[in-house]
């Protein structure tokens, strides 16, 4: 979890209405990370179940998302992120969730893209934005986001709705992309950081340094229906 990343769940739990019970994999809090992990405090008052695969800070159910101990179509929300690039089977993950949650269900899921490995237990996968629109095809409403350098993403986000809930209007993305401009970014730097940053893409050229000087960079694009119609935004 990142700030970046917090502030898109922000964005997204106060654009659109996420039923619970909620169900959030990968759950664990990791020590120094509290202010940013708990999703909770993004839903109050909620029915909400932490998944993870360690019991710790933040669990409620120790348990893989490959095999999920839940009854089919008894989640309404399923929040997961930057929690997939650990899942060994990751397909199968996607298949539970999308077992487990209602007809008129929600995921919201994110990993990161350019990011170095780090593990519990391994880091896996990579997944682009294209790849989530090929993950995602199950869900006709969906809108997928990205930040960071064009090319090298530093994350790739999506919340994707289940064929009963309703499309995604205008008037909803136009909210979530105005909160997604006020809530998500990371921390800046120190002023003489970010001089050597420029002063040094000045010299070498662009490219080796976009991740850090267009990591609050964004876009994100909504897709409606069969035919995966996108919104203007």
């Amino acid at each position: 979890m990142n700030h970046f990343i917090h502030g898109v769940a922000r964005a997204i739990t106060e654009t659109f209405d996420l039923p619970d019970p909620i169900v959030e994999i990968g759950s664990y809090q990791v020590e120094g990370q509290e202010a940013i992990a708990n999703l909770r405090a993004l839903l109050p008052d909620r029915q909400y179940t932490g998944v993870d695969m360690r019991p710790g800070p933040g669990v409620d159910c120790v348990a893989n998302v490959e095999a999920l101990p839940l009854n089919t179509g008894s989640v309404g929300t399923v929040l997961a992120l930057n929690t997939f690039e650990h899942v060994k089977c990751f397909w199968r993950g996607l298949d539970e969730v999308h077992r487990v949650l209602r007809p008129e269900g929600a995921l919201v899921l994110s990993t990161p893209f350019h990011f170095r490995i780090h593990q519990f237990p391994h880091d896996y996968w990579r997944f682009t934005p294209a790849a989530y629109e090929t993950l995602l095809e199950r869900y006709p409403s969906k809108v997928i986001g990205w930040h960071g350098a064009k090319n090298r993403p530093a994350n790739v986000w999506a919340v994707a709705f289940r064929e009963a809930r309703p499309a995604i209007t205008s008037e909803q993305f136009a909210r979530y992309r105005s909160l997604l401009a006020r809530y998500a970014g990371e921390p800046d730097t120190t002023w003489t950081r970010r001089l050597r940053y420029r002063i040094a893409s000045l010299m070498c050229g662009r490219g080796p340094f976009a991740g850090y000087l267009d990591r609050n960079q964004w876009d994100s694009v909504c897709l409606n229906g069969p035919a995966q119609i996108p919104l203007a935004a």
